[in-house]
């Protein structure tokens, strides 16, 4: 295989890259990825960053939640998806009971840094002690505030939160804590998109908001959503960017712009 000069160049995005996207004000894009022949694609239209979600529980595996995946399926995700890639960040979920203490998060985090070439691990919730256990060990965090998929059993449903004064400044706090735990990004789910505004300006890290409006710093999907796949009903925070677009290329490409532009979320795709 030739490789041009060209391909040289090509390096992949770190949290640094990330950081200064925010300090200038360019909105960062994002997608789910869960194999190599999508991955290849989200890369060239130049989507940041991907996310090798639980939610291949749902959208590849049809369970009926994230709870049943493993960290073998993550490990397994996460290669296939760095192995295609050559400039997005690559961040991998942390799934269900994979970070109960520090140390079996470490354990569990090393693996899908080391076997699936993560650049950085997600986990759900403020757990501030498992964070700067794993940022001194030198792995890189992604938290996840507001609707926490993997609390779906405490939680009884899918639905926003933060709408009350005292939810919204709990996970203000927990944001803050999370940032100074040392966690590089943070995302928040289904809350109200006045909150996510505020909280996108008071830290300093990037803050990638899913159903939390169009004030935060970067906009994540489940690609199949924006495709409009799957087994299960659309989010309704979610767009299928698919009508109007030639192919998949078009339509993760329309969606990059949208998400550069600020035209996407919309109000109605807001809370």
């Amino acid at each position: 295989m030739y490789h041009t000069a060209h391909d040289s160049i090509v390096k992949p995005l770190t949290v640094n890259d990330l950081a200064a996207m925010k300090q200038r004000g360019e909105k960062i894009t994002c997608l789910t990825a869960y194999d190599a022949s999508f991955s290849a694609l989200i890369d060239k239209v130049g989507v940041d960053m991907m996310l090798v979600g639980d939610s291949l529980g749902m959208v590849v595996q049809g369970q009926a939640t994230t709870l049943p995946v493993t960290i073998t399926d993550m490990v397994y995700h996460t290669r296939c998806v760095s192995h295609a890639r050559r400039r997005a960040f690559v961040i991998a979920d942390l799934p269900f009971m994979s970070y109960a203490t520090p140390m079996v998060a470490a354990q569990n985090a090393a693996l899908l840094m080391q076997l699936g070439g993560a650049q950085m691990v997600k986990l759900e919730g403020p757990r501030v002690d498992v964070v700067s256990f794993l940022v001194d060990q030198g792995i890189p965090v992604c938290g996840h505030l507001g609707l926490l998929p993997q609390w779906i059993n405490q939680l009884g449903s899918y639905k926003v939160q933060g709408k009350e004064p005292a939810a919204a400044a709990k996970i203000i706090a927990d944001a803050h804590q999370l940032q100074e735990a040392g966690a590089g990004l943070l995302v928040l789910e289904c809350v109200p998109a006045k909150l996510a505004k505020e909280i996108s300006a008071q830290l300093s890290i990037p803050v990638i908001g899913i159903g939390a409006g169009v004030d935060c710093d970067g906009q994540v999907l489940v690609l199949y959503d924006m495709l409009d796949i799957g087994t299960i009903k659309r989010p309704r925070f979610s767009k299928n960017f698919m009508p109007g677009a030639a192919s998949i290329e078009a339509a993760i490409n329309a969606y990059h712009q949208a998400v550069k532009q600020s035209q996407f979320p919309t109000v109605e795709h807001s809370y």
